[in-house]
């Protein structure tokens, strides 16, 4: 891993959206440490005249290409439509500089799997914005599952539901809510961190069967609801449920053993041991059952995004270890390609997943998909809001 011998890292980002202009504010307003914001990019000719009033000392480029080639960053953030997430940060990759992206990695794991590879060949810092990693909760559960403390894993359950999404925000893009734009619904673009996370303290499972509905809340040609069954090695089931559609929804984690159960919901973390394995309760005649230790702990403040950012920054100019490694992305985005194609072939998916036969279903897909006429604005304020925090 190469470091960065210099006080600062100047970044550029690349898409200056929603997420990109929060990043942009972000790193513009000082708030983290060794960031300085040095070029901007956007296809929209509006919003680079808006940003040259905003940031007048910023060089600001029309395509990704002219920043890369102009020389001023260190380091880029990708917060463009998804579909093009690979192709940028692979070009950038090539020219020497570190990338941190968007969540999903892209929206098939083909080029996400060829963007991990020119990522680990340049020897170049890559990150992914992750942010809910930053959450200590999620971090303390990873740490007992992984450590062993609930014995032999045997269930998870996750309902998340409160993604909730007004139409508003589907019609603000009119790539939104598209095969063509963001390659999918839910599952693509909100659920990723979820699944993200599932992945990182459950691990992956070995088989995945889903039940989609395509616009079942929404007036979009995606997922709005979506179910996904999984089977891990070892026998261990999970369930997980979510949806843009349900007000106020739920967000619940749930995590069995033969030694305990993790909940997590409402902002706080239970775990309860106990003092006998099940597996030896089982055997015994005696009419007598566990103890149970209940432990909670409580959510703290956090802001996510700048903990990323600042964690990749640090990454650059001191080596620190990334919370979310980039090449990790491909690990959800492999969940959500999976239950896709399980709904159109209707069949389970066992892992390694079948890329290939993915790209010709999704293509189907595409090739009938229609971006639409205009775009209407969805308030935006340029800040971190809570809401892309975890959501309980």
């Amino acid at each position: 891993m190469h470091t960065q011998e210099k006080k600062n890292v100047r970044f550029g980002i690349i898409g200056v959206g929603n997420m990109g202009s929060a990043h942009a504010r972000c790193i513009a307003g000082g708030e983290i440490a060794g960031a300085v914001l040095s070029a901007l990019c956007d296809t929209d000719a509006n919003r680079r005249d808006a940003l040259r009033a905003l940031y007048p000392n910023v060089p600001v480029f029309r395509t990704h290409q002219e920043l890369l080639d102009s020389g001023p960053v260190d380091a880029i953030i990708v917060a463009t439509p998804h579909a093009i997430h690979p192709t940028i940060a692979i070009d950038a990759f090539r020219k020497g500089l570190h990338v941190l992206v968007e969540k999903p990695a892209g929206i098939e794991t083909k080029s996400v799997l060829e963007m991990n590879e020119v990522a680990k060949e340049s020897g170049r810092i890559f990150g992914i914005m992750f942010n809910q990693r930053a959450n200590r909760l999620f971090r303390r559960a990873r740490e007992i599952v992984q450590s062993g403390e609930l014995g032999e894993f045997r269930r998870s359950i996750w309902i998340i539901t409160n993604w909730y999404r007004k139409q508003t925000y589907y019609d603000s893009g009119t790539w939104r809510g598209t095969w063509a734009g963001e390659g999918g619904g839910v599952l693509i673009n909100q659920a990723p961190h979820n699944l993200d996370l599932w992945q990182w303290i459950c691990g992956m499972p070995k088989t995945v069967y889903a039940q989609c509905y395509v616009g079942l809340h929404h007036d979009v040609e995606v997922e709005d609801d979506a179910t996904l069954m999984v089977e891990y090695e070892g026998g261990a089931t999970g369930l997980f449920v979510t949806s843009t559609g349900d007000y106020p929804g739920t967000n619940r984690l749930e995590i069995t053993g033969s030694r305990g159960k993790l909940l997590l919901e409402n902002g706080k973390l239970t775990l309860t041991r106990l003092s006998m394995d099940e597996r030896e309760l089982r055997m015994t005649g005696k009419h007598i059952y566990p103890e149970a230790e209940i432990t909670e702990i409580l959510d703290e403040p956090y802001c996510g995004h700048s903990e990323i950012l600042a964690n990749f920054t640090d990454a650059i100019l001191h080596g620190t270890p990334l919370l979310a490694p980039g090449d990790e992305g491909i690990c959800e985005l492999t969940l959500s390609n999976a239950a896709y194609l399980s709904v159109w072939t209707g069949e389970k998916i066992e892992l390694p997943l079948d890329r290939e036969h993915f790209l010709v279903e999704l293509e189907k897909r595409r090739a009938t998909s229609h971006f639409k006429s205009e775009a209407t604005e969805e308030a935006k304020t340029g800040e971190y809001k809570s809401r892309w925090n975890t959501n309980w």
